[in-house]
């Protein structure tokens, strides 16, 4: 069944984003999408790079000091976990859990990689909401009862996910990853033949409070601190874009509010992969607030689907070689060695 819901999620999205077009006027859409341009599209993708390189620093900081690896293999894996989650019908997670195992190629040990991972998606989730949070308190300064409405609902959704959260990081910080590891012991077992060394201390809860000292509260802070620049500046693909089509009058506050509360959309519906026809659908919701025609907003998210395709097709490969490199080299260690 848990196989199945990604295939669903995507064949919702694919039959609400086809709505959406369907019921738009399509060349208009494209009309407002080539207003971006070739430079203006380039200025998008960079900043996408910056996004996801600031990303993959952060992960690097949550393991800082733990393991024997520098910066450089978790930015190349951030990129391979970003191609899998918006390229490959997998819910959100899925680079995540892929993420984790090919970090032991590099000697971490499997536990260690589990719990890396545990606690980057945890800040990734909390800087989210802060993130979101910030789109909230702007958006409640907008007159209008749709924009009431909308931030009404929005803080009911942070509420909720600051419980789940919180639930999150007992499990991590207080011993509840126990219980949950006698149900993953299997695939931390396989991440640890396939790359690293059992760790000395146990398991994965042993590896989550190795992370959690602490005396680390710096690296794990930097990593939080990195998750949330890079939330922030994903705002600046929305401004260049609509300054490229030729929408003048929103500004950078503007902007954050589309960013943050689109990405609140997209993230509630993770079993979507890629938030198909979600995302749109949360722009052409958001853009009315600041009298962003729908052909517009569906322009938009276009633009900002350009780079999931430009960096996640190099995440891809750079995956399957890093999985063939682990084959040849395999296949070139003698048996039992």
């Amino acid at each position: 069944m848990l196989r199945r819901v990604p295939l669903l999620g995507a064949a919702f999205g694919v039959v609400l984003a086809l709505w959406l077009v369907a019921s738009n006027d399509v060349g208009a859409v494209a009309d407002a999408f080539g207003r971006v341009g070739i430079l203006g599209i380039v200025a998008v993708v960079l900043v996408r790079v910056a996004i996801i390189a600031l990303c993959g620093l952060a992960w690097a900081r949550v393991l800082a000091g733990l393991v024997a690896v520098g910066a450089g293999p978790f930015v190349v894996l951030r990129f391979v976990r970003e191609g899998v989650n918006v390229l490959l019908p997998v819910a959100s997670v899925g680079g995540e859990v892929l993420g984790a195992r090919l970090l032991t190629f590099w000697g971490v040990a499997g536990a260690a990689s589990a719990a890396g991972i545990l606690v980057d998606m945890f800040f990734q989730v909390v800087t989210q909401a802060l993130f979101a949070l910030t789109g909230v308190v702007l958006l409640s300064r907008i007159e209008g009862e749709q924009a009431a409405t909308l931030a009404a609902w929005c803080t009911k959704g942070l509420v909720l996910t600051g419980l789940v959260l919180a639930a999150f990081f007992a499990v991590q910080r207080y011993g509840g990853a126990a219980f949950v590891e006698r149900r993953v012991t299997a695939l931390a077992r396989r991440f640890a033949a396939e790359g690293g060394t059992a760790p000395p201390g146990g398991g994965v809860q042993a590896a989550l409070d190795a992370v959690w000292d602490r005396r680390r509260w710096w690296p794990l802070m930097q990593g939080m601190l990195l998750h949330l620049a890079a939330w922030f500046l994903g705002a600046l693909e929305i401004w260049i874009a609509l300054q490229c089509i030729g929408i003048q009058g929103v500004t950078l506050a503007e902007a954050v509010v589309l960013e943050s509360l689109s990405q609140a959309i997209k993230s509630a519906a993770f079993p979507v992969p890629s938030g198909l026809g979600v995302q749109e659908g949360g722009f052409v919701l958001l853009g009315s607030l600041f009298g962003i025609d729908p052909h517009t907003a569906l322009a938009l998210s276009l633009v900002k689907r350009v780079p999931d395709v430009v960096l996640g097709l190099p995440g891809l490969m750079a995956w399957q070689a890093i999985e063939a490199r682990r084959g040849l080299v395999a296949k070139a260690v003698p048996p039992g060695i």
